[in-house]
């Protein structure tokens, strides 16, 4: 990643943002000033892409800005005029010009609205230099590109020291407010040049509009709101100074967090209606369940928000079908889809992490019916899948969860390619099992009348897991067993998925020494600096380079791509399988998570999606994702400070307890499974 490259990122807490690098010249469609959520956290829509910016003294003028235009051309080049870049606590921008000019720009996004303030300041003002500024606008779905055309509106509306721009009907207008001049200009300006996009095989042109200039005189600093949808009259009623002012020491005291993944951590957790969800990445996720499931653990409980946790697991209690949660709500407020096996029993961990983080008593953060209503959505899923629901998902005669039919992918290696779906995984995939006995043992612990049953099925499907999954020729575990649900085959394909058996979860599913050998192999195959690859470097089919157009990338997603949030889970185990040492602990950190936190420093606090399986590791994906940043904080506060040894799966051995029969299980007495057919 060099120095130009790093990105940026400006959340609203709405599902909007600002973003770009460091270098200024776009690299994505997503990058721009002010990208709008007109449904929160969905809707959205880029507003104005960039600007043109230059400065005029008395030796000359000199460029701010810098643009890619095709084929392979910058201009204006500011780059070279670049001193400093800082991302603390947000973007600054500080400019020497050949005559000795020094300018500092300064970029924020105000937190619950969408207001993107902009400052420019001389470090010794002195009268006859000024800054002058070009609105780059478009008015467009944020997976698209804008190209020219004579339907876009140039007219601007002034009212005070507002001026507004309405470029297309049926989208929000654009108003900036700023202590300058503005001269009505139209241009269009062709060709702008996305290289992610290029890399990705998708639409890289674009062209944007520009209805005119603004000008200020320097000698002042010059600042500028630019917000979306705000009547432009009433918004410029105030002092452009003042307000500005205003907007950044509000946004100083809010952004007062413990550590830079902290504040990462806040542009994750957006609105959704009158409540609270977590955006899975920017620049391009919205909010999906197992994402948000995973992620809240970090961001949320481990970091000490508990509020926003109960908010989130509450709103999404009352959304389970059949006893699954939706995996994804799509961006334009289509049907939820719920093609996921896993984002049901993440749900489950993650009110067990809410719930021990209250304590008992819960006090005014959790009353007992939001504690029963949790406590039911858990009972609810664990009924639905017992009893069998969608996608094949049921319990099986052996206390294990098979799932999957042909052309759906259900687990977190969710790959499609029109009707191929690259990792079907369908029959008792590792990790789902993890998942399931975890849940099992939650609620096993819980009272009532439920509880005995979820404790007879957790005893009877650990032994099934330890005597089905063990692969003592690899000394590893399968990843998958009841392949396509014929009984009695395995898949010994080498993945990260079989960590969760012994960390990242409450329970651990194996005791010594097959814990340890799981998790050296794992070390020894597919820990990289940067995460866990999808798939051993020796299998059939490894990918090494996550890499090439859309149908290349989701090949290659999950067969060797790195992924930065599966280092919690393994970090987890290591520990553990070390005794859970203070010592292990030091190791751990320096030896797996120190090369994370010195990317995080270079990016704000955020994490990638994906990286490369092969040295170096090259960053992929998503740049900022919630659950790499999530896993990492809740390694920070909840295992390498307040570690405990995992616990282990109670089997028929470890409770000693008479035998039983299967009614008193509470399985079948005709040796079927629940909902089995």
């Amino acid at each position: 990643m060099t120095a130009g490259s790093v990105e940026w990122l400006e959340a609203d807490g709405l599902g909007g943002f600002a973003s770009g690098t460091s270098a200024g010249i776009r690299s994505r469609r997503y990058h721009g000033l002010l990208l709008v959520a007109t449904t929160p956290p969905t809707g959205r829509v880029m507003l104005v892409n960039g600007l043109e910016a230059w400065i005029d003294t008395p030796a000359g003028r000199y460029p701010l800005s810098a643009q890619r235009y095709a084929p392979d051309v910058v201009h204006p080049d500011s780059i070279h005029r670049l001193e400093e870049f800082s991302n603390d606590p947000w973007p600054r921008w500080i400019f020497r010009l050949e005559d000795g000019t020094v300018v500092e720009h300064e970029l924020f996004v105000r937190h619950g609205a969408p207001v993107a303030a902009l400052a420019w300041r001389l470090r010794d003002p002195r009268p006859g230099v000024t800054l002058s500024v070009r609105p780059l606008l478009s008015g467009r779905d944020y997976h698209a590109t804008h190209h020219e055309n004579p339907a876009f509106r140039f007219d601007a509306e002034t009212s005070g020291q507002g001026v507004a721009w309405r470029p297309y009907k049926g989208l929000p207008s654009i108003t900036a407010l700023s202590n300058a001049r503005y001269e009505h200009r139209p241009e269009w300006y062709r060709n702008f040049q996305y290289d992610e996009e290029r890399r990705r095989g998708l639409d890289f042109i674009e062209d944007l509009a520009s209805p005119g200039v603004l000008t200020w005189d320097l000698s002042s600093p010059a600042v500028m709101m630019l917000t979306a949808g705000l009547d432009s009259a009433a918004f410029a009623q105030g002092e452009p100074d003042a307000l500005f002012e205003s907007l950044r020491q509000a946004e100083q005291r809010r952004r007062v967090f413990p550590t830079i993944l902290h504040r990462a951590a806040d542009a994750y957790l957006v609105r959704r209606g009158e409540g609270k969800t977590i955006v899975a990445g920017y620049p391009w996720f919205t909010d999906w369940g197992r994402d948000t499931f995973i992620a809240l653990r970090g961001l949320c409980v481990a970091s000490g928000r508990l509020e926003e946790a109960r908010d989130i697991l509450l709103a999404w209690a009352g959304a389970v079908s059949e006893g699954m949660l939706p995996n994804r709500f799509p961006d334009q407020g289509d049907a939820p889809e719920f093609n996921s096996v896993d984002a049901s029993l993440w749900y489950v961990i993650a009110v067990h992490d809410f719930l021990s983080a209250v304590g008992t008593s819960g006090g005014r953060l959790l009353t007992q019916k939001d504690r029963e209503e949790l406590q039911a959505a858990v009972n609810a899923i664990l009924e639905g899948y017992a009893a069998g629901t969608r996608y094949g998902i049921r319990l099986d005669a052996d206390g294990l969860l098979a799932c999957g039919v042909p052309g759906v992918q259900l687990t977190w290696m969710d790959a499609k390619i029109g009707d191929w779906v690259v990792t079907p995984r369908i029959g008792k995939p590792v990790e789902v099992q993890a998942l399931w006995l975890n849940a099992l043992s939650i609620a096993a612990d819980w009272p009532g009348e439920r509880s005995a049953r979820w404790k007879s099925l957790l005893i009877a499907g650990v032994d099934a897991f330890r005597s089905r999954f063990w692969n003592e020729a690899d000394g590893s575990l399968f990843d998958v067993v009841d392949v396509n649900h014929e009984a009695g085959t395995s898949d010994p394909t080498f993945r990260p998925n079989q960590i969760l058996a012994i960390g990242g979860l409450p329970v651990m599913l194996f005791e010594q020494p097959m814990a340890r050998r799981v998790v050296d192999a794992v070390e020894s195959r597919l820990v990289t600096p940067l995460g866990l690859r999808s798939l051993a470097p020796e299998s059939p089919g490894y990918a090494s380079r996550y890499e090439g157009n859309g149908r290349e990338r989701d090949s290659r997603y999950h067969q060797g791509t790195v992924w930065p949030w599966l280092m919690g889970p393994f970090v987890e185990a290591w520990i553990r399988v070390r005794g859970s040492t203070a010592e292990a602990r030091a190791e751990a950190r320096q030896k797996f998570v120190a090369p994370l936190l010195q990317l995080a420093q270079s990016t704000g606090g955020h994490l990638p999606e994906v990286a490369d399986g092969d040295a170096p590791h090259t960053p992929g994906g998503c740049p900022c994702q919630a659950w790499s940043v999530g896993e990492i904080l809740r390694l920070e506060a909840s295992v390498f400070d307040k570690v405990r040894p995992g616990r282990v799966a109670r089997s028929r051995m470890s409770v000693r307890a008479p035998a039983q029969s299967r009614a008193a299980k509470g399985l079948p007495r005709d040796g079927t499974a629940h909902g089995q057919r």
